[in-house]
């Protein structure tokens, strides 16, 4: 009674992602939905922006983004990324959600 004989139970086993930010495979990690007051890093120069609106055109979804304390510059589109059940900007990382923008 109580022996267990062959395999674990599912909430015995732990999964551990130890990383550095750096790690490639932590930056392009996709989230899971892409949403308004996200803000994402360019890649490139490192400045961060806004998810200001996310919209399907077509069989696709852009985000408009907005550089971060620059209210009177344009937007900026791109195209979402699907990976499977996730979603991602490409030459852009998440970073957070903020609501202060």
């Amino acid at each position: 009674m109580g022996h267990r004989t062959g395999s674990q139970c599912e909430s015995d086993l732990r999964t551990v992602i130890d990383g550095s930010l750096e790690s490639v495979y932590i930056r392009t990690m996709p989230v899971g939905k892409i949403q308004v007051g996200q803000v994402w890093k360019k890649d490139d120069s490192g400045e961060s922006y806004l998810i200001t609106k996310v919209y399907n055109e077509a069989i696709a979804t852009y985000a408009l983004l907005r550089k971060t304390g620059a209210e009177a510059e344009g937007t900026v589109k791109v195209k979402v990324d699907r990976r499977g059940t996730a979603q991602a900007l490409p030459g852009f990382t998440y970073t957070q959600e903020s609501d202060q923008f």
